[in-house]
Parts: C-alpha cells; structure tokens; sequence
C-alpha cells in the first residue's frame, strides 16, 4: 500500500514564538474536543478514536517504508478499526467479552497469510511491523474503550461517585484521571527538563533529561495521590501516585518509542498533521500504553486493596 507523505517541505524556519504559539493554540483545542469526547463516550468515543488510530497507522506505515519495509497495511488497517468496533459492541454486552481477545491471535494468523500470498516474498521484517502495528495501534488503544465504558456496575471502582450528583460513571472518571495525569507527566517533564535538565536520558531522545524525567513522574505521582482521593480509594494518596508514577514511566515508554522508531526512519516527526507538534504518532505516543495499565491497575489492583 502506498502511503502518501504528510510532510511538506519549509522554504523558511518559523521564529521559536510562532512555533510556540501553533503548538499551545492547537494542543488547547486538542485538549477541548478530547474533554468533550471522553465526556460523550460510547460510539462517540469509539468514532474519535477510530479516526486518530487509522491516522496513526498510516504514519507508523510510512515510517516503516522509508526502511524498505512492506507491511500488510490495509489488512491491518481493516482489523484495527474492527477490533475496535467489537472491543465497543462487547463492553455493553452485544458480543461475548472474549470475542475482542480472540481478533489478536486470529487476525495475526490472517495477515501472515495475506503476506504469504504476495508475489514478492515477503520478509520477517513485513510480518513484524504489520503484526506489531495491530498490537501497537489496535490492541493497546483498544483498552481506552475497555476503561472508559466501565459502568455502574464497577461503581465499587470510584466510591465516592455513588453521593456526586454528577452523572459522572466510573469510566468517565477513570479515563479523565489518566489522560490528566499524562498530562500533568508531560508539563512535568518539559518545564523541569528545560529550565534545570542537565543529563541526557537516552541517546534516543537527545531532548529528554533525567531531571525532566523525575518532574514528570512526580507531577503524575502528586496528581495520581489526589486522584486515588477524591475517587475514594482505599489508601487513596498511596494508590493512586503508585498509579501516577506507573502511567509516568509507561507514558515515556511510549515517547520514547516512538522517538525510536522516528530515529530509525530517518524522520524528525512522523507527519504535520497538527500545527506544532508534528504528527498523529508525535501526539499520542505517551497515550498508547499507558491506558492497559491504568485498566488493569483499577480492576485488578485497587479490588484486591478493598478486601
């Protein structure tokens, strides 16, 4: 499949301010439309994210070519977007829970036959992009649509929802405790790393620091304290930042993976998608692993605690 190129060539560097004000207008309006998405949820929210997905894939792709790579990237396509639909149709009760786990193994199975039959052999390299770009930008995103429809029925989750006389779920919630603390990693990470970074994290990222790094994950642990607390947890302040400093190293796993794949392609951002920050990929790179983490944290781990 061709991918056509995103980026578009610069006759001319724009100032430092004008980037900067690109970058904080479009991350405000990006920040609004997935506030009001997270609040409408259901096939609203499966929608949206259908849409950032299929672009975040075609970017992943296009990486994966500039490395010669030939992935099966309509199939995978295809099977992202119903993996998604299923995840959304099984969480109300339409299909059976263990329909959605089935589309992994079976949908992996279906594209290496897909590249098997492809006059130009395909390589190892083929099989492992498309099949991680299903676990990459299908599985893992799936669990936001996992999180964000936990219903009334896992009120036992936020306690202290059950006297809001807000019609907030526990989903709901949830989903905007974890987008927050991302972003409380992200302003984190940025401020602390700019004003007072001095060693380099990773070769990956030459941008990032270790000092940026610990602001990140003590501005998540703070939020995540205050988050556990106001939900009602038991042992709040100390559940909830051990949340906070598990989204913040999952979410810079997922940055700098992402950098990793960037710096292996050759490319600075993966697309120009969204002024100022680059592409798809650059924006929700701190968004993909970190939501089974935070899904799995909240039914299995905080339970456990209430016993």
């Amino acid at each position: 499949m061709t991918i056509p190129s995103t980026l578009t060539s610069l006759t001319s560097r724009p100032s430092r301010q004008g980037v900067s004000e690109k970058r904080f207008s479009s991350g405000l309006l990006a920040g609004a439309c997935g506030l009001l998405i997270v609040g409408l949820g259901g096939w609203w929210f499966t929608f949206a994210l259908s849409l950032i997905i299929h672009l975040g894939l075609l970017e992943f792709f296009r990486l994966t070519q500039f490395k010669g790579i030939r992935p099966a990237a309509k199939t995978t396509l295809v099977v992202c977007h119903l993996l998604l639909i299923v995840t959304m149709w099984g969480s109300g009760g339409g299909l059976p829970a263990n329909l959605a786990a089935a589309i992994v193994p079976v949908s992996s199975a279906i594209i290496c036959g897909w590249l098997l039959m492809q006059p130009v052999n395909s390589t190892i390299a083929d099989i492992a992009a498309s099949i991680f770009g299903l676990f990459y930008l299908g599985f893992l995103p799936s669990h936001w649509l996992l999180l964000r429809e936990l219903g009334a029925s896992a009120i036992d989750l936020t306690p202290a929802l059950e006297k809001s006389p807000l019609p907030i779920t526990p989903g709901m919630a949830l989903t905007l405790m974890a987008c927050l603390i991302i972003v409380a990693t992200d302003i984190g990470s940025y401020l602390i790393g700019r004003n007072i970074g001095r060693y380099p994290l990773s070769s990956i990222s030459p941008g990032k620091t270790v000092e940026g790094a610990i602001g990140g994950v003590t501005c998540a642990m703070i939020f995540g304290a205050y988050g556990g607390k106001i939900l009602g947890w038991e042992h709040g302040y100390l559940v909830g930042a051990t949340l906070g400093i598990l989204i913040a190293i999952f979410a810079l796993v997922g940055d700098l993976t992402e950098s990793m794949m960037k710096r292996d392609a050759g490319v600075k951002d993966s697309g120009d998608v969204i002024p100022g920050h680059g592409g798809i990929l650059d924006r929700i790179d701190s968004y993909l692993f970190t939501p089974a983490v935070v899904f799995y944290f909240v039914t299995l781990v905080v339970p456990i605690l209430k016993k």
